[in-house]
């Protein structure tokens, strides 16, 4: 049995000054030619599927929140209690209690109900650009999209979707180990503004119940069992931080693509019954999470390798997800039967994944016939992909 640490292996260091994001894709189609594992700065990355899902669907693999977190210094205040209570870091009994209790207000069902709102909201927006025939997508349509919508499904005001989205953004940072060492007041300061700013969409619902998920959660019940306030409170600030930038960089991560893919958008815009699987191919061909990081909880024996305990672990989706025939190639036609890990998988499959898709299908088969000639007006300026691979500009025109 090979320890990793022994390993010779293939380095993919994404701290590089020279690294690129829109190059990274031929990287780690070299690097897998190697090996199925690369070496990283701060973890070992699994390059292979079953691997990946191996490793994610393990019960001796943790998130490694609380480890990343302090390795940076994070080892109190605001961000540190967040991490302690999110739900991505809770194993076991507890992890599958919250799971229980709030599972029902996640299904593809719940999620279908608000495909309404997000039409409205799509169409709203449009409307402001479509004469132009170009416009920025990401301040126009990909940032408050998601933003308007989740505002809606948990009752919050629609004029604070702009301050929802800021939000998200600096909280989902705590997954980017360069903002980690860079940016950490910020996102400590977001995280308590926003546990604040939902500490009281909580406090007016228990006062005033209404049809939306923040009273869906308070009323929650299984077994007898119920939320505290505090669970509550995360598992809203969790659908805040990884429902909205998350979902923004997903829409102009396909955006980008259908500009590149001209036949396929027209496609789309001929035949919007493909809206489900266009979205399951843009989620496939380009992740937003390229890297879901876990942490060995014991000594792990895989594929004639030792991965000690406290061991970090990188599943690259990016790689996992192109390995089916024809997985270099962007195709909403061609039929996929590998499970994507886009979302992760086992016990903490992104519990907000129905709500998700159905804001790309309703976006994409809203888009796609009112964008003929889609393209790109310049080259697009794409963030980094240590945590959430988002779009910081992406210039578009259409006939």
């Amino acid at each position: 049995m090979n320890l990793v640490s022994e390993l010779d292996l293939p380095e993919f260091d994404y701290t590089k000054p020279d690294f690129s994001a829109d190059t990274y894709h031929v990287q780690l189609a070299r690097i897998r030619q190697q090996h199925w594992l690369a070496r990283s700065p701060l973890a070992y990355i699994v390059l292979e599927h079953d691997s990946g899902e191996f490793f994610l669907r393990s019960k001796a693999t943790a998130f490694p929140g609380r480890q990343i977190a302090e390795f940076f210094g994070v080892i109190d205040g605001p961000l540190a209690e967040h991490i302690d209570t999110n739900i991505l870091n809770l194993t076991g009994e507890r992890h599958r209690r919250l799971r229980a209790l709030v599972g029902h207000a996640f299904t593809p069902r719940a999620a279908d109900r608000w495909r309404p709102v997000m039409r409205g909201f799509i169409q709203r927006l449009w409307t402001r650009v479509e004469a132009y025939g170009a416009c920025d997508f990401i301040p126009a349509i990909a940032r408050p999209y998601p933003s308007l919508t989740i505002a809606t499904v948990l009752g919050a005001p629609h004029q604070d979707a702009g301050r929802l989205h800021e939000w998200s953004s600096w909280v989902q940072r705590q997954f980017d180990i360069r903002a980690l060492e860079l940016n950490l007041p910020e996102i400590e300061r977001a995280v308590k503004e926003i546990q604040a700013y939902v500490s009281g969409l909580l406090e007016a619902r228990r006062q005033e119940p209404r049809d939306d998920l923040i009273t869906v959660l308070l009323r929650a019940q299984a077994g007898g069992d119920r939320l505290s306030a505090e669970e509550c409170t995360s598992l809203v600030v969790n659908l805040l931080a990884g429902g909205i930038d998350t979902t923004a960089g997903q829409l102009a991560h396909a955006i980008r693509l259908f500009a590149a893919h001209p036949a396929q958008w027209d496609l789309l815009a001929e035949r919007p019954v493909l809206a489900s699987s266009a979205v399951e191919e843009v989620l496939r061909f380009e992740p937003v999470t390229p890297f879901t990081a876990r942490i060995c909880l014991a000594d792990i024996d895989h594929r004639g390798v030792r991965f000690p305990a406290g061991t970090i672990i990188a599943i690259c989706a990016e790689r996992a997800n192109r390995e089916v025939n024809g997985g270099e190639r962007f195709d909403i036609t061609a039929p996929r039967d590998t499970r994507l890990l886009t979302f992760g998988a086992g016990a903490h499959y992104c519990l907000g994944v129905n709500l998700a898709r159905a804001e790309l299908e309703e976006a994409l088969s809203f888009l796609a016939p009112r964008t003929p000639s889609l393209a790109l007006d310049g080259p697009p300026q794409l963030g980094g992909v240590e945590g959430i691979y988002g779009i910081d500009k992406l210039r578009i025109i259409w006939s």
